[in-house]
Parts: C-alpha cells; sequence; structure tokens
C-alpha cells in the first residue's frame, strides 16, 4: 500500500507535466460574452492590487473537468470550468485568481529548465509508465521511484516555494482590493477534502508530505488564516452583484458541459430560478429538444425582456434550430443592448449570412468590421467577415480574413498563401494591404522554423 501511495503522487506530477507541456492556446477555450464580463468584474481589483492594468490582463476559461487554474506566461490566468461548477460562490473563485495572479507578479512558471533537472525528470516518469503500459507494472514503479530522486526533490521543493509565495501575495491582494479572503481558505478546505478522498492527505508516515508540488491544502490554510483574518476586509460582505451573476454563469455553463441528464439533477423542473432556466435551456438545447429549450429561455425573457444574454441565448436557440430569419430580432436588440460587444455581434452577424439573403450582406459587414476591431481574436468572427466579402465578390479582402483566420488557429502555410493572394489584389500601402504584409511575414517566419526543425530531425 505504501509503494501504491509513492506511485500515486509520482503520477500526478506525470499528470502536471503533461498538462503543461501542452501550450494553453491548444486547450479548449470557452468564450461567452457573459462569463468574460463576469471574470473580468471579478478580476479587476485583483489586478490593480498587484499593480496590473487590467486592460492588459485578463482570466480565460477552459473547458476541463479538473479543479485548476494555472498561469503559463503573460498576464494572463487560465481558470478550468471544473473549478467554476466546484465554487460555492464568486468570493472562492476571486480567491484562486488572487493566487495565480500572485504566480504571475512573481514571474513563476511551471517549468523554468533550471540546471535542465526538468526535462530529466519528465523522461524518467515517461519512461516508467511506458514500462507499466508494456506489463511490467513492478519495472515502470522501479523507474518512477529510482530515477533521477534529486532532480525530482530540487522540482518539487522549487514549486512549493512558489505556491507558498502566490499563497502570501494572493491574500495581500485580496486585502489590499479589500476583498474578504474567506473564499481562499474555504476553497481550500475543498482541496483538503479532495486530498483525504483520493487518499493524497494522510497522516501515514509513509506518506511524504514533501513530495508534492504544492504544499500540503491543510497546512497552506493555516499559513493563510492569520493573514486573512487580521485583515478589515475578512469581514466585507459579499458583492451581491457578482454572486448572482457567478450563480447564473455558473448555471449556463453547467448546462453547456454537463450531460444533460446531470443538468436536470442539479436543476429540476420544479426549481424556477433564473439559474435554473439558463441550465435547463443548454441542457435541452445540447439533447436536441428545441421546444422545451426554447420555453426555458422565454421564461428568462419574460423575467427580464432588456437583458442582452438572454435575448442572445433566444436567438442562438433560433439560429441553430433553422430558424435565422426568426433570430435576427432577438439578437439585433442583444447587439445593441450589450454595447456591441463583439461575441453577440458575431452570432448577429452570422445570423444575418445564414437567411442567405443578399440584402443583409451590408450590414453583416458593418457589424462584424467593428466585431474584429474590438476582438480580433474571434476566429469565427473572421471566418463570418470572409464568407461576406466571398458573397460580395471581394476575392482580396476573403484571402485577408482568410489569413487572419488561419493566423489564429496557428495554420501558418495558409496564412502565408492567403496573405500573398491579399497582397496582390489590395491597394499598395492601404491599411488592409500592411496588415496583409504583416501577416505574411510572422507566417513566413514560422513556415521557415517548420523547415528548420523538419530537416533537424531528418538529420537524427
Amino acid at each position: 500500500m505504501p509503494r501504491l501511495k509513492r506511485l500515486a503522487t509520482m503520477l500526478a506530477l506525470l499528470c502536471l507535466t503533461s498538462f503543461a507541456a501542452q501550450p494553453a492556446a491548444a486547450q479548449s477555450v470557452l468564450r461567452d460574452a457573459e462569463t468574460e464580463a463576469l471574470l473580468a468584474d471579478m478580476a479587476r481589483p485583483l489586478f490593480q492590487a498587484a499593480g496590473l492594468s487590467p486592460a492588459n490582463a485578463k482570466v480565460v476559461l477552459i473547458q476541463d473537468s479538473s479543479i485548476n487554474a494555472f498561469v503559463a506566461g503573460g498576464q494572463i490566468v487560465y481558470v478550468h470550468s471544473g473549478l467554476i461548477d466546484a465554487a460555492d460562490n464568486a468570493n472562492e473563485v476571486q480567491g484562486v485568481i488572487a493566487h495565480e495572479i500572485g504566480h504571475i507578479v512573481g514571474g513563476h512558471a511551471v517549468f523554468q529548465g533550471d540546471g535542465g533537472y526538468t526535462n530529466v525528470s519528465i523522461l524518467s516518469l515517461l519512461l516508467g509508465v511506458a514500462a507499466m503500459a508494456a506489463g511490467s507494472p513492478e519495472a515502470g514503479t522501479g523507474i518512477l521511484m529510482a530515477g533521477q530522486r534529486a532532480a525530482i526533490g530540487k522540482y518539487l521543493a522549487f514549486s512549493r516555494v512558489q505556491e507558498s509565495s502566490a499563497d502570501a501575495a494572493g491574500s495581500k491582494f485580496l486585502n489590499t482590493a479589500g476583498v474578504s479572503g474567506k473564499g481562499m481558505l474555504s476553497f481550500f478546505d475543498k482541496l483538503t477534502a479532495q486530498m483525504h478522498r483520493y487518499g493524497y492527505y494522510t497522516t501515514d508516515p509513509e506518506v511524504d508530505p514533501f513530495a508534492q508540488t504544492h504544499p500540503m491544502s491543510a497546512d497552506r490554510v493555516e499559513t493563510l488564516r492569520h493573514d486573512l483574518q487580521a485583515a478589515p476586509s475578512w469581514n466585507a460582505p459579499l458583492d451581491k452583484g457578482l454572486e448572482a451573476r457567478f450563480k447564473r454563469v455558473q448555471a449556463k455553463l453547467r448546462g453547456y458541459v454537463n450531460e444533460p441528464e446531470v443538468t436536470l439533477r442539479i436543476y429540476p423542473k420544479t426549481d424556477n430560478s433564473v439559474p435554473a432556466h439558463y441550465a435547463r435551456a443548454y441542457a435541452y438545447h445540447k439533447s436536441g429538444y428545441p421546444d422545451q429549450a426554447a420555453a426555458e429561455t422565454a421564461a428568462l425573457v419574460k423575467a427580464a425582456p432588456d437583458d442582452p444574454y438572454f435575448l442572445e441565448l433566444e436567438g442562438q436557440i433560433l439560429l441553430e434550430s433553422g430558424k435565422p430569419a426568426e433570430a435576427l430580432a432577438p439578437l439585433r436588440e442583444a447587439t445593441q443592448r450589450s454595447n456591441n460587444q463583439p461575441l453577440i455581434a458575431t452570432t448577429f452577424g452570422h445570423a444575418l449570412i445564414a437567411t442567405e439573403d443578399k440584402a443583409n450582406l451590408d450590414e453583416a459587414e458593418r457589424i462584424l468590421r467593428q466585431a474584429v476591431a474590438r476582438d480580433d481574436e474571434n476566429p469565427f468572427a473572421w471566418f463570418n467577415l470572409g464568407t461576406v466579402y466571398e458573397r460580395k465578390g471581394d476575392e482580396p479582402r476573403t484571402a485577408l480574413a482568410t489569413a487572419e483566420r488561419a493566423n489564429l488557429m496557428g495554420d501558418a502555410r495558409t496564412a502565408l498563401v492567403s496573405a500573398h493572394t491579399a497582397m496582390a489584389g489590395l491597394p499598395q500601402g492601404s491599411s488592409d494591404w500592411i496588415r496583409a504584409q504583416d501577416i505574411m511575414m510572422v507566417s513566413q517566419t514560422a513556415v521557415d522554423e517548420d523547415k528548420r526543425k523538419g530537416r533537424g530531425r531528418n538529420l537524427q
């Protein structure tokens, strides 16, 4: 049994290394106007307390059922959907965000390659799993346990220092922002309970509490408790507006990512609250029951007819149910009432195109150009704008929109070819021509780098 517990610890580290090795951009990012607005408002005072500009920092939602959050360079906090699902309130999520901002300010990275120990540790662990997969669990365990002990110990100690430092910084940011630290502590209580449940937290002397990337959650809670409770903000009331918005976002997220039967169990038909209608609308829509989804959405719109997010959902369900013409009115109103929020405007632009009425193309172009001007990192917006240009017979701008989308998707070859095509047809020196030239140069560099790496692999 002790050996299995040690193995579980090492496998947990393997999971961390495998996840960290995959770029954040490669994960499934969930984009939703209401969710992004909520996360921005929750994080804004914390970013400001940390001395960071909210205009240059943001929180991004990742579709992953595990309870986790991370930073991967820059001023971006990535939060898993599983964390939103597990949280009891917005204040708990703020506590996690404050901790991750501590990593940003501290300049922490999951792997920094200090002395080369990171690569050695990963290699040893991968070899161990390969041995177990080949039918030799004892050999695999031996490799995991014996491989590069000093290197792994060095990494684990380094990680624990980072985590403790982020805890201290996060508590400071909460206190400075006047946000209660109760959520940070209560969420750590959840982590402690999980460690008990899965056997990672135990008084067994065979389990080394230092053989973990993070300090034991109970120890972290005790370390933080004094600083947080001593702050004037400890008894600050929760922001009722944020908390109500959080319950809405949590519900719609559950409806979107969970299996419908799970959603309907959490939010039964007898629950007539706004979050329940929200969750069931997504669950029914996901299951292919448009009438039930429309009924749930109608209840939301009836309760708050001017709410842009309810109108957005109404239009989205109509659009995806094959009724684009009927979707135009709620989506147009949602766009206007949200001050032309780019994600909502993109859905509206898509609906205009989906009507296949040429009379709607000018409005679609105007709406979509505004959307990409305010948010140029939305591939779907560029796809729709390219569709408008194609139907209008504007080949150079169709190519430019394709180049923009390919550039965002990491398809350097398509971006390069499309940018060349756009430059050939656009007025030289115009803003669109210059943008195509920028994409062309960046894409050419990426293609050349891919070729260089390919030659390097052939020589090995």
